[in-house]
């Protein structure tokens, strides 16, 4: 690779990073293996740089080499790390009510199969179309639909019984 086309994408990673360690957060839950799952991204753009460069856009394509690193990491789990000893949760802030949405929200993430969340966390976190879903993904647009529909009814059947406003999930706890 030319040293110009090594800066463009040092430039572009430096310029996308925050905001693909947002979108593999939520896919992973978890800001360490975010931080893998984008160190792995970025190797994998490194060897296409120069047909990413050149696609009309390349943010798409970047996403998509993310959401496939994600659901290659969980269908080969024997190829992951396996730390030997747990290291203590970092110190947070104190919670707050919306906080704890999120928290809980990423908890029944973590509960849902890995192409159900990377659908909901395309569609409604990356606020991408279904036709746009479907091009991650490297599937149909019926397949987006449908993989929706049941990522949607997965957390309607986490929640607590009788839960089907965010008023009623606040008296629940």
């Amino acid at each position: 690779m030319k040293a110009s086309e090594q800066a463009d994408l040092r430039d572009y990673v430096i310029a996308r990073k925050a905001a693909l360690l947002r979108t593999a957060y939520l896919l992973s839950g978890d800001w360490h293996k975010a931080e893998d799952l984008v160190s792995m991204t970025v190797l994998k753009l490194y060897g296409s740089w120069r047909k990413v460069r050149a696609a009309a856009y390349p943010d798409a394509y970047v996403r998509r080499i993310l959401v496939r690193v994600f659901l290659q990491e969980k269908r080969h789990p024997s190829r992951r790390e396996h730390p030997t000893d747990l290291l203590p949760e970092t110190a947070s802030a104190p919670a707050t009510t919306d906080l704890d949405h999120r928290e809980d929200l990423r908890r029944l993430l973590d509960r849902m199969p890995p192409r159900q969340r990377a659908v909901l966390v395309l569609r409604y976190y990356d606020d991408l179309s279904i036709e746009q879903t479907a091009e991650v993904l490297g599937c149909s647009a019926g397949a987006v639909k449908s993989l929706t529909v049941r990522a949607i009814d997965s957390i309607r059947g986490l929640l607590p019984a009788g839960v089907t406003t965010r008023t009623d999930y606040e008296e629940a706890l």
